[in-house]
């Protein structure tokens, strides 16, 4: 149990961490493309997942304009390509994948 736990706390830092370091931040209609705004959702998308918070469905909403940035950066589509991203996004109220 420990195990799984320092599992996922190691790939939640290595999601921030390629989050920060993927150079993504611009602004679209007046939101800042940042994806370190959505680590309220990590206990969403991590395995095994947990509903999504008021606080990450309020980041996945801010943050719908930049997805489509998000997933034609190399560094950022694998982690946007997550299973459980379009079932948080669509407990959210938000549809996923983006049409972009």
């Amino acid at each position: 149990m420990k195990r799984v736990s320092f599992v996922m706390i190691l790939c939640a830092v290595a999601l921030a961490a390629a989050m920060v370091f993927s150079g993504e931040t611009r602004s679209v209609e007046a939101v800042t493309c940042s994806p370190i705004e959505l680590i309220p959702c990590l206990p969403a998308i991590s395995t095994p997942p947990k509903p999504p918070s008021a606080a990450c469905c309020g980041k996945v909403k801010e943050q719908l304009p930049c997805f489509c940035g998000y997933l034609k950066d190399p560094t950022l589509k694998q982690y946007m390509n997550n299973p459980n991203i379009p079932k948080v996004a669509s407990s959210c109220g938000v549809a996923y994948p983006p049409k972009c």
